[in-house]
């Protein structure tokens, strides 16, 4: 079986990675995170047909990066939630954000919208931005994870309307904790604007709750990478 030089499938990579940032920036500058992310899906899928995966996953951007050992795992996840919970203590008293734990040893932090944005609005406020760095410092400290950004909104104002915000609000998310050293690598964004709700939107209270964007940390196994970069589960109730 002939096989590929490094250096072919590197230039390969390259210049479909300039091609589809170019498109992007010409285009909507907006969608850079998730255009970020669908670059490394092209990565992932150019490196894995070299190493016998076929699926086009990033599996092989969650070998490159660095995979658990299986047995290691729940400890792992473990560590990182305490740091999480400590750093993030100011945080939850306030009760704008949460941490759970999902199937998987996957982690969930679940942040407030209105705690983040303002009224319609994907730019993070000052607090925010303080919030999201304490988070940024964790995620730098624990890199063999996949981070995937989940924006939600309430069912006021239009379908569409909601979706497009979830996604922004996520972007901006993703590109706030690059811009303090987490790997745009380990990043994924996704915006399920009013379709998952934790609580009723009958309510002002319910509504409010809804507004949020999810960050769901999952680990990266070695032998199972392409499933911390698979789409996160549903997140409603």
């Amino acid at each position: 079986m002939t096989r590929h030089r490094p250096l072919t499938v590197t230039a390969v990579v390259a210049v479909l990675c300039t091609a589809l940032f170019l498109t992007a920036c010409a285009g909507d500058p907006n969608r850079r995170t998730k255009i970020g992310a669908g670059v490394g899906a092209v990565l992932g899928g150019l490196a894995g047909s070299q190493l016998g995966d076929k699926s086009g996953t990033n599996a092989a951007i969650g070998a490159a990066l660095g995979a658990l050992a299986g047995g290691g795992t729940g400890r792992y996840m473990d560590n990182q939630q305490k740091e999480l919970n400590t750093r993030l203590q100011a945080e939850q008293a306030r009760d704008v954000l949460d941490i759970t734990r999902l199937d998987n040893d996957a982690l969930k932090i679940g942040v407030a919208s209105d705690a983040s944005f303002a009224v319609d609005s994907s730019t993070l406020s000052v607090d925010a931005q303080n919030t999201f760095n304490k988070i940024a410092t964790v995620l730098k400290d624990y890199d063999k994870t996949a981070i995937h950004v989940v924006g939600h909104t309430d069912s006021t104002g239009s379908e569409q309307h909601n979706l497009e915000l979830s996604q922004q609000r996520a972007q901006s998310v993703a590109q706030f904790l690059s811009s303090r050293g987490v790997n745009s690598q380990r990043l994924l964004t996704w915006g399920r604007g009013e379709s998952q709700p934790i609580a009723s939107n009958d309510t002002a209270e319910g509504r409010a709750e809804n507004r949020r964007v999810d960050i769901v940390i999952k680990p990266i196994v070695e032998g199972q990478e392409q499933q911390a970069f698979s789409e996160p589960p549903y997140l409603g109730r």
